[in-house]
């Protein structure tokens, strides 16, 4: 798969439950493209779905990967991965350690992975593949009272959990304050959680984010609304070579996760 029907697919994926990106874009925009930083995926830690799994795609489209990341508190692992030409989007990709959870916890998940063919995490689809197998509402609010992480990906599968607009290369802006007072005066939320702008210039990147957006759900038992994914914003700072950083900040990045928390 080429990347750029890899990120049309992603991009429409993500627009179908997060109609304030489309209302973002015209705001930060004006009508014109905006670079995307990065995007990310979750995934679970179980034997062929985590993020090798999900690498191994990445790497046949040119990708190679870039740093490892620990998020302990959340029970999380991660890797970004980088594309040989520096204009295509990095991929961010997490997995949940199921054994974190507790034992009811884990069979529920590893119920839901046993639904799925194999063969899906074979093919570059899975990336947008969305929910491949049943959940009921009951199994989701269980999984929330432990993980939200957990219960946003029974929920809604494989799909971009966020697209990231490029302050660097975004026109009119000259900060991420800028960024992020147009969008409150413009009406949208911002995940406060460590404040609206995660990271600084010492540690080379800031970041924030929107709320997550909320769509309806199908489960097996019922239709109920909950976040579904939202928007992020990254200003990238020079490094000793003169070359913008590409990593991640984990003190950083463990906030940005909670931009899907029910609880928000």
């Amino acid at each position: 798969m080429n990347v750029t029907l890899f990120f049309e697919r992603l991009w429409q994926q993500y627009l179908a439950v997060t109609p304030s990106a489309e209302k973002i874009h015209q705001l930060l925009g004006g009508g014109q493209p905006i670079v995307n930083d990065h995007i990310a995926v979750r995934s679970f830690n179980l034997p062929g779905t985590g993020v090798e799994a999900f690498a191994q795609h990445l790497l046949a489209m040119g990708y190679r990967q870039g740093g490892t990341y620990h998020f302990a508190a959340k029970h999380l692992d991660a890797a970004h991965f980088e594309h040989s030409d520096p204009c295509v989007p990095k991929v961010f990709i997490s997995e949940l350690q199921v054994e974190s959870l507790s034992p009811q916890a884990q069979q529920l998940v590893k119920n839901l992975a046993s639904q799925v063919n194999p063969e899906l995490y074979l093919r570059p689809e899975v990336f947008f593949s969305g929910r491949p197998w049943q959940l009921s509402y009951a199994d989701y609010q269980c999984l929330l009272q432990e993980s939200e992480y957990a219960a946003w990906l029974a929920a809604y599968g494989y799909r971009a959990n966020h697209f990231t607009v490029s302050v660097n290369q975004l026109v009119g802006y000259q900060s991420l304050q800028h960024v992020n007072q147009a969008l409150l005066d413009a009406g949208f939320v911002l995940n406060s959680v460590g404040g609206e702008i995660k990271g600084s210039p010492e540690v080379l990147l800031e970041q924030s984010s929107t709320l997550a957006d909320h769509a309806e759900v199908s489960f097996s038992d019922c239709k109920q609304s909950i976040p579904s994914c939202f928007y992020e914003f990254a200003l990238r700072y020079k490094q000793a070579d003169g070359e913008l950083y590409s990593g991640f900040v984990e003190a950083s990045a463990d906030k940005i996760f909670s931009s899907t928390d029910s609880r928000q």
